[in-house]
């Protein structure tokens, strides 16, 4: 239904002074495949290791590959990209990763089973032996995460999601409103078909640690909406919360409030107005609220949260009703409830032949600095191609008046 917005990953460079602009730089050259849904993290003895998916296309090109960079602790020069997954013959797409409470490295990502979006399968890989100075983790296991979602998920389906897409009803015209009815439909009975309800998950930002408990967040380009998968013995068994139901949240990102409640912030797919979604959680991401809209205005691209050490919250995104040629990162004192300030990582005016910056993964390293890594094709004129781009930056320039 939606075209996968392009990942971009984020660089470890150091900035010198901490209220300066943010450095960047491409973690590799511009390259003519496509490039796009990284995810960074910070290793335990200081490296950064990013991952994104590579290929002549998306879900349509059995080539793709999900790969890696290493970045090492005191560098600035990205590792050569090395193979981090690869299903043969199929799309391999959205990957993240985590280091859980175990110390083990978790890969995550869907193998696209028949060049389509709902035939996505989740799979992952772990390791207790990852920081090598160079190439991929040694993996010691695979698998795939087996989705069964109960009978909860018809119900909402059937109670919740017509009511939720009432509003874009009565306004819509015919010809919408024949569109909207068929995909109303189609959901309605997918959500009563096993095979349906269990494929065609996939991951997109960061795993969450919560305790003892992992929170995967999932969505779903046949429903539109997002659904959370959760274990709690280290990966060994799963379940899956009460589905997301919403028009059009998807790649939910969560941030974790002090009093315990989990918020997710969604990309936008949905109806006008375009806006940042958002859905809380009190009993550790096993039943939301209702996904509503923010006042952060969102293109429909990828959508990044976290909590930084000071208490602050910072969301990044493509803070346009339409294009990928602005990403901000948006300052929330309140614990993401508002985000008055905001400053860019990229801003070139709308226009044909400005660039396209979209997919964002950020996190803060133990040292405070902030990553970023997003998908990143260059304006008109300044090449051609695609690559993943690597920005850092200190907290006191986004409170710089």
């Amino acid at each position: 239904m939606r075209a996968l917005l392009v990942v971009i990953v984020t660089a470890a460079l150091i900035p010198s002074n901490r209220t300066q602009e943010p450095e960047s730089r491409l973690i590799f050259p511009l390259q003519p495949k496509h490039n796009h849904g990284s995810c960074i993290i910070e290793l335990p003895n200081g490296d950064l290791l990013a991952t994104w998916y590579t290929g002549s296309g998306e879900r349509s090109a059995d080539d793709v590959q999900i790969v890696g960079s290493r970045l090492r602790k005191g560098t600035n020069t990205w590792s050569e990209p090395f193979l981090m997954a690869d299903t043969p013959g199929f799309p391999d797409c959205n990957p993240c990763i985590i280091v859980d409470q175990r110390k083990r490295l978790w890969l995550f990502w869907p193998a696209i089973l028949d060049n389509r979006w709902e035939s996505a399968l989740l799979k992952f890989r772990s390791s207790k032996d990852f920081q090598q100075r160079a190439g991929p983790p040694t993996w010691d296991q695979d698998g795939i995460v087996h989705l069964k979602p109960g009978p909860e998920f018809q119900q909402a389906v059937e109670r919740d999601l017509r009511r939720l897409w009432e509003p874009t009803l009565r306004q819509a015209d015919s010809e919408q409103k024949l569109r909207l009815e068929t995909y109303l439909s189609d959901n309605t009975k997918s959500a009563a078909d096993k095979l349906s309800v269990r494929l065609g998950w996939m991951p997109r930002v960061h795993p969450f640690l919560d305790g003892d408990r992992m929170i995967v967040p999932l969505y779903s380009d046949r429903f539109d909406f997002s659904l959370i998968a959760l274990t709690d013995d280290g990966g060994r068994t799963w379940k899956t919360s009460a589905p997301l139901v919403g028009p059009g949240n998807v790649q939910p990102s969560i941030v974790k409030r002090r009093d315990g409640t989990l918020v997710a912030f969604f990309r936008d797919n949905g109806p006008p107005p375009n806006r940042v979604m958002v859905s809380e959680s009190t009993d550790r991401g096993e039943n939301w609220t209702a996904p509503r809209d923010t006042d952060v205005v969102d293109t429909g691209a990828g959508v990044e949260a976290i909590s930084l050490k000071s208490g602050r919250w910072i969301l990044v995104n493509n803070d346009t009703e339409r294009g990928r040629h602005r990403l901000a990162v948006s300052v929330s004192e309140d614990e993401g409830r508002t985000w008055p300030r905001r400053r860019y990582l990229e801003n070139d005016p709308e226009r044909e032949e400005s660039g396209s910056y979209s997919y964002p993964s950020i996190i803060q390293a133990r040292n405070g600095i902030i990553h970023a890594t997003y998908s990143y094709r260059p304006p008109r004129g300044k090449g051609t191609g695609s690559s993943i781009k690597h920005a850092t930056f200190a907290e006191a320039w986004l409170l710089r008046p």
